[in-house]
């Protein structure tokens, strides 16, 4: 493989780990299940979440973002190991939000993940969630209100 194929390669994939943040902030669960293979497992342990396939994990993001008053997830770069038509890689996590229910969550964690090369591209094989830091201490804050939601 050349090194421009892996530069693309990377670029791809760091795509792929941008939408699976912006699909389901912006409510869009079709984009968000597309971005798995049809065989695929995502795991958040420590929720005790395991979802496995498109239908699954489609209809799981949806019942999960529908639990949360507000929430948001910001990820950082970590690494990606290429090996043909597969790779390996970590992403860091920070999440901020609170549930329907009251309960608050902030947590800094590590996405650890396997992507298989497909016709449409990269796809998710497995990702699982796994927290570094987690604090429940109920938020203060919330949501704009007034004036503010218009910023």
């Amino acid at each position: 493989m050349s090194n421009l194929a892996a530069i693309v390669d990377r670029v791809e994939i760091e795509a792929l780990r941008g939408e699976h943040v912006d699909a389901p902030l912006s409510g869009d669960y079709d984009r968000f299940a597309a971005l798995f293979t049809d065989d695929a497992v995502w795991r958040i342990p420590f929720a005790n979440v395991e979802l496995v396939g498109r239908a699954e994990i489609r209809a799981g993001i949806e019942r999960l973002q529908n639990a949360w008053e507000f929430w948001v997830q910001n990820t950082h770069t970590g690494m990606i190991r290429l090996d043909g038509d597969t790779a390996t890689g970590r992403e860091y996590v920070f999440e901020l939000g609170r549930q329907g229910t009251g309960t608050s969550v902030v947590m800094y964690g590590v996405f650890h993940d396997r992507y298989r090369r497909t016709e449409d591209g990269w796809r998710f094989a497995e990702r699982v969630l796994r927290p570094r830091y987690l604090d429940t201490t109920p938020l203060t804050g919330g949501p704009p209100r007034g004036s503010w939601s218009d910023v």
